[in-house]
């Protein structure tokens, strides 16, 4: 690939102007029509600029990108630079090197707002990484096929996501202090010779490292492909730096970052560079440091609803009745001009001054929108103008699963695993979209008259895409209900996809028996110690309708410790629908009386027996 300036999207968000980026033609990627609440609060700055040539080659096989969006997308996904560099002795290293870098900045930018960068990035850099390993196999070698190193830097929110496979080099200059960030993934044979040992398009699995690192107002960060960084050393790149410097608070502009990009690959190229040269700069200017009077003030622009009664008009929705009500929110049944029924949520007006409520509140409608799915209550007002806080669902007519519970107390278990079947399908759509529910209990389970289940209520969701989001406003207390919650999340340990089994196991048990397993003490726990003295009563015991597989299959997703539970939830309902295994395995660990109780009273009378008969003789 020629050293061409190739057009992309970089922008400086602190500057009403937009600065075009060195790269691949690529076209920039369209925003999501549904924005992040907080996206106009943004106050990521960044500078940005590259610079690239063939050096001593005939051709430069290097690819370099930046994409620094507006908006939403800055909040969401963040910046993202990267930097890539055909293997010499790969036939199509420049054609693999162009791939990685276009792809990566429009692939990154697709992927669902709720997942974290690294998972984002690593389901990017697999299929890249596949692709480019499988367009390799017409070569017997596939080092002589699509191979390239991929380095690049995700900045987000306060924070560095720091993505490397290869041996481009990746420095951070921090108040007067130069650090490698990055580790070479070569070995040296022969004589000094390199040999990479990891790399893109290498081999069908890849291992990329990732880092995540607390960002600085004023750090700058260089990405360098080893024709600069393998004549220059951290003295000279150190002392090209501070050359820019005027006083260490300066911060750098873009023209500042792409001059730096340029003197670096241009001594490079007067220190003998016999490679491609190609360097990025980033400088971080400003970092989102939003007070609490700030966010409450954005949070607070839109009014709380007053109080609603029967026949209210709000937006020109008419209030029919009053669904729901407690202390945090209300619930309405509505209908709009169009004769269309809908299910209005409001918040309460006892938390008009609460940030961490309001910012909670204004999740929901917003995790609504992305989680979609027939057993997930949908989002019904997207788009439209609103003149008060509050979101519409739709309207399900029916009952919730405590009240089917209640109905129900000695239900067929074939009824429940139908009802349970939907349910973990509506969980496994929150889990697809790197979100745990955190509150999964009968009454967040609505069930209408053809047993058609809805999941509603997403006021306690983790968002592993959202918590990387830095925001001053300290978030409430433990989430979620404690009869039906995790002991990880009670504890406020780590939580993951197997809290949500737990509780999904919790509401299993309580539909085939009409209580809580534990003997509802679990409410009770203060420490791991204290669920660890749990005593667990077979569901089968409460009632004798329930399969022994079955109830091996709910025991053991309430195990205590999150890791010998099953490994998701539709593992838990294979075992739930298939007894073979499940009574093999439960039979072995249950005692004779209650495996087979006919063998073993008609055992413990011949021994009986026997023992008479003896007396009797002696």
């Amino acid at each position: 690939m020629a050293n061409t300036q190739l057009s992309g999207e970089v922008t400086r968000l602190c500057a009403s102007t937009e600065v075009t980026s060195v790269i691949l033609n690529q076209s920039s990627v369209d925003s999501e029509q549904h924005c992040f609440p907080f996206a106009t609060e943004a106050k990521l700055c960044l500078s940005a600029g590259q610079f690239s040539d063939k050096g001593a080659k005939a051709q430069n096989e290097d690819a370099i990108g930046i994409r620094i969006p507006n908006g939403h997308l800055l909040t969401t996904k963040g910046a993202v630079s990267a930097i890539s560099d055909g293997v010499s002795l790969a036939e199509k290293g420049a054609a693999a090197s162009a791939i990685s870098v276009s792809n990566f900045l429009a692939d990154y930018y697709s992927t669902p707002a709720l997942w974290s960068v690294k998972k984002s990035s690593s389901k990017v850099l697999t299929a890249l990484n596949r692709w480019l390993y499988g367009l390799g196999q017409d070569y017997r070698d596939a080092r002589r096929g699509y191979v390239c190193t991929f380095s690049a830097l995700v900045f987000k929110s306060c924070h560095l996501h720091m993505l490397h496979i290869g041996d481009s080099r990746i420095y951070r200059y921090r108040e007067g202090q130069l650090q490698r960030l990055s580790y070479d993934h070569v070995s040296l044979v022969g004589h000094g010779n390199k040999y990479l040992a990891r790399a893109l398009g290498l081999d069908l699995n890849i291992d990329v490292d990732y880092q995540s690192i607390a960002l600085g107002v004023n750090d700058i960060y260089l990405l360098m492909t080893d024709g600069v960084h393998d004549v220059l050393d951290d003295i000279n790149i150190k002392g090209i730096i501070e050359a820019r410097l005027v006083n260490d608070k300066r911060a750098f502009t873009d023209a500042d970052c792409e001059e730096l990009s340029q003197q670096l690959v241009e001594s490079a190229i007067n220190n003998g560079s016999i490679d491609n040269v190609s360097c990025q700069c980033i400088s971080v200017n400003a970092l989102p440091e939003l007070s609490i009077d700030d966010l409450h003030g954005s949070l607070t622009q839109m009014p709380f609803p007053p109080a609603l009664s029967v026949g209210m008009k709000l937006d020109g929705y008419t209030i029919l009745k009053t669904i729901y009500q407690s202390q945090r929110s209300q619930v309405y049944l509505i209908e709009d001009m169009q004769g269309q029924l809908a299910s209005m949520k409001t918040p309460s007006l006892n938390y008009q001054d609460d940030p961490a409520y309001i910012e909670r509140f204004i999740l929901e409608s917003w995790i609504g929108e992305r989680i979609r799915s027939p057993q997930v209550i949908a989002i019904r007002d997207i788009g439209k103008t609103k003149t008060a806080l509050y979101y519409l669902t739709e309207y399900i007519e029916g009952m919730t699963l405590k009240q089917w519970i209640r109905k129900n107390p000695k239900p067929d278990p074939k009824t429940v695993l139908r009802i349970l079947t939907q349910i973990e399908a509506g969980v496994r759509a929150f889990h697809r979209r790197d979100t745990l529910h955190q509150d999964l209990k009968p009454e967040n389970v609505l069930i209408d008259g053809d047993e058609q289940v809805k999941i509603i209520d997403f006021g306690a969701c983790f968002i592993k895409g959202v918590a990387e989001i830095s925001s001053p406003v300290g978030g409430e207390q433990v989430l979620g209900t404690a009869d039906y919650s995790a002991p990880e999340v009670m504890l406020r340990y780590k939580g993951s996809h197997q809290a949500d089994l737990y509780s999904l196991a919790v509401i299993a048990f309580e539909m085939l028996t009409g209580e809580l397993p534990f003997k509802a003490k679990q409410a009770g726990c203060k420490k791991l110690e204290d669920f660890y003295k749990l005593q667990y009563t077979p569901s089968y015991e409460l009632n004798p309708l329930v399969p022994i597989w079955m109830d091996y299959a709910i025991r053991k997703s309430l195990n205590i410790d999150a890791s010998k539970r099953h490994s998701d939830t539709s593992e838990w309902l294979y075992d739930m629908r298939t007894p073979e295994q499940q009574w093999h395995q439960a039979n072995q660990t249950r005692p004779l009386i209650a495996r087979r109780p006919l063998l073993f009273w008609q055992s413990l009378s011949s021994i009986f027996l026997l023992v008479i008969l003896l007396l009797v003789m002696f």
